[in-house]
């Protein structure tokens, strides 16, 4: 790294403030990626997670499933036999 040369005390005082300006940006960046995984990490949105991610295909399956099946538990429910 080259170093600078500064020609007053106005310069030195101007970069000094610069990267206090960005080590406090830098610092609030680092909090807020901390809350989100933290966030991320909470069992209720973990759990929403996995389920937004397969909500389509456990959607299609599911009506697919319920098409088969009805004909056959309708035709279960007409014939059974009472008294059983």
């Amino acid at each position: 790294m080259e170093t600078k040369k500064y020609s007053s005390y106005a310069e030195i005082e101007r970069e000094l403030e610069i990267l206090k300006l960005e080590k406090e940006i830098h610092f609030q960046k680092l909090i807020y990626n901390f809350e989100k995984t933290k966030e991320c990490l909470e069992p209720k949105n973990i759990v929403s997670g996995f389920l937004g991610s397969y909500k389509n295909y456990f959607s299609d399956s599911l009506l697919k499933i319920i098409q088969v099946t009805t004909p056959y538990l309708i035709n279960w429910i007409i014939n059974r036999k009472r008294g059983n």
